[in-house]
């Protein structure tokens, strides 16, 4: 009898950190290696967040926590939903996990059914559909293209809805796209949801504070309250305040859903970090003003590399709204010959044949649930985008 369980085979190894290994052994070898798939910001944790965490450690803030999260910190989640979206949550309403993957993993495990349908836009963040699986869901991909800026329409959404439907996820500012849904936009999918009550609302804001130019970030149950009961509004500390390592994450939604979503952690991990837990608390509490600088930074390198990727032969490159991810289409370049004679038949291709070629690391669209196209995380600085992005360039003016 075969030793690992069948599960497995419903989960793949993400791909995004597939890329980040391959690059690092490139590195390893000696090669010159760009990495360009990691989504994570190049600065460091700022030092009133690191400086909190110390005195935890110092104060013995070291041992078990109430499993979903310390009163001090949802009370402080609390708060930032009142002040930043108009939401209302009680403590008993919030959920702090080990990152916001457990939020929204735990979140699925507590509620799908074998049959259950989850919809998912694609372009999606390679996670979701395979979380869905491993909670014996049903992923429904629904795939909005580049000519509506990767963004799903309400005629799209009412398609996909059948009875057997039980979640929507909802990511904007989007991974891989950084596409982000206008307040009139979100609205037409709110509308559509109001019309079928039996459709819960997965919301992942974790790229909330990274948004450009005059864009104003809004969320569904902000949209229209009416959402509020069916919502599950899902955010955390990683992006926006470089403190991905720290593995804090957090929701708020119904009380009884939320208990539910306890019920899984308490038999998995148990409580998050109790260090990380407190740097959390500062991060959401303390000053804020490094928020507009670092936003301005992103801004900036992405008009960096969308200028550059869409001066690259075949390429076209939509300039998104928000996160610091861009996801460029190569359909100029399928079909095309390398200058080392290999043929490129789709993104997967391409991907491979850069990273051995120019030693820049991209991931392929295809993992992302749309193709031909690839993503670049430009969570580096200006040099190295630079210079990525002069290699990307003669890659594709080599093509034949």
């Amino acid at each position: 009898m075969p030793f690992l369980s069948d599960t497995l085979a419903r989960v793949k190894p993400s791909p995004t950190i597939a890329v980040t290994t391959k690059a690092a052994e490139l590195k390893a070898q000696g090669r010159d290696v760009i990495g360009l798939g990691a989504g994570e910001p190049d600065f460091d944790t700022p030092a009133n967040i690191r400086e909190a965490a110390k005195r935890a450690i110092d104060g013995g803030k070291t041992r078990y926590t109430p499993v979903d999260g310390i009163p001090e910190l949802k009370k402080a989640i609390c708060d930032k939903f009142l002040r930043e979206n108009g939401l209302t949550y009680s403590p008993a309403q919030i959920s702090v996990g080990t990152g916001g993957k457990q939020i929204l993993y735990n979140a699925l495990m507590a509620t799908c059914n074998k049959g259950d349908e989850v919809i998912i836009p694609a372009p999606y963040w390679v996670s979701y559909p395979d979380m869905v699986e491993l909670a014996g869901g049903t992923p429904v991909p629904v795939v909005a293209t580049i000519d509506t800026d990767f963004k799903l329409t309400p005629a799209q959404l009412e398609a996909a809805i059948t009875p057997k439907t039980k979640w929507f996820i909802f990511n904007s500012p989007s991974n891989p796209t950084g596409a982000g849904y206008t307040a009139a936009e979100l609205r037409g999918l709110c509308d559509v949801l109001l019309r079928h009550p039996h459709v819960w609302i997965m919301s992942d804001d974790m790229y909330e504070h990274l948004v450009f130019d005059d864009f104003k970030f809004t969320t569904p149950a902000q949209i229209e309250p009416k959402l509020y009961d069916r919502t599950l509004t899902c955010n955390g500390v990683s992006k926006s305040y470089a403190m991905t390592g720290w593995r804090i994450g957090y929701a708020g939604g119904p009380a009884h859903l939320i208990k539910a979503m306890g019920t899984i952690q308490s038999q998995s991990t148990s409580n998050p970090c109790s260090v990380s837990q407190y740097a959390a608390l500062e991060a959401l509490t303390g000053p804020q003003d490094f928020l507009a600088p670092n936003r301005a930074l992103f801004q900036k390198r992405r008009d960096l590399v969308v200028s550059m990727l869409n001066a690259a032969k075949g390429i076209t490159c939509p300039k998104p709204e928000g996160a610091f991810y861009v996801y460029p289409d190569i359909s100029g370049c399928i079909g095309k010959v390398t200058a080392q004679g290999k043929k490129i038949e789709n993104d997967e291709d391409f991907a491979t044949f850069l990273l051995e070629d120019t030693g820049v690391a991209v991931v392929f669209g295809a993992a992302f649930g749309l193709s031909p196209n690839f993503r670049v995380s430009y969570a580096t600085s200006d040099a190295i985008l630079q210079d990525a992005c002069t290699r990307i360039q003669k890659f594709c003016a080599a093509l034949t």
